[in-house]
């Protein structure tokens, strides 16, 4: 089943993310999380982005794989995801969000990450990822701590686009998937 995504302004993609356990439901919903991003076209996707504030995302990097050669095969699902280190070198790169539409922002984020999470089996994992990989992770991770991309741009770059997510937040702006705003 296709979800709505949430648009900003809708409380959930701020709220503090709890920590999940197996149930009979999540099996679906990871299911009907990754339909939701191949029908929105996107990399990756956050239970909130999705309406729940767990701690779980998904990435699914296979198509780009020939740009970005490490996402071969980088389709994953991460629950209750820990960052447990990151690299000092860093690298600015335009990200975009299925939840900002029209919005691209240039980030800088590290150029690599050591995680700790759960696959969907709830099998523990310790792995580093690096280059747009790891990009896709820290966005993702970033919706699980209450942040958007827009968070982590320049105050000038800020006052450029609050205009923008001030019309998002207040229904101005609809998106080319199924969605859910204020």
């Amino acid at each position: 089943m296709i979800l709505p995504i949430y648009l900003y302004g809708q409380p959930v993609l701020r709220k503090p993310t709890e920590e999940i356990a197996p149930s009979p439901e999540l099996t679906q919903f990871i299911a009907d999380m990754y339909e939701t991003l191949a029908q929105a076209e996107g990399v990756g996707l956050a239970a909130p982005q999705v309406g729940k504030a767990w701690r779980l995302f998904i990435v699914d990097g296979t198509d780009l794989e020939e740009d970005y050669p490490e996402c071969k095969n980088f389709k994953r699902t991460f629950i209750n995801p820990e960052i447990i280190e990151t690299s000092e070198e860093t690298c600015s790169y335009s990200e975009g969000c299925l939840s900002l539409p029209g919005i691209n922002e240039n980030v800088v984020r590290p150029v690599s990450v050591r995680m700790r999470f759960q696959d969907e089996n709830f099998e523990e994992h310790e792995e580093s990822f690096t280059g747009f990989c790891a990009r896709i992770i820290q966005h993702e991770y970033d919706h699980l701590e209450a942040h958007v991309f827009t968070d982590r741009i320049s105050p000038i770059r800020k006052t450029f686009v609050r205009n923008k997510l001030l019309a998002i937040a207040k229904g101005k702006v609809g998106a080319r998937y199924k969605y859910r705003r204020n």
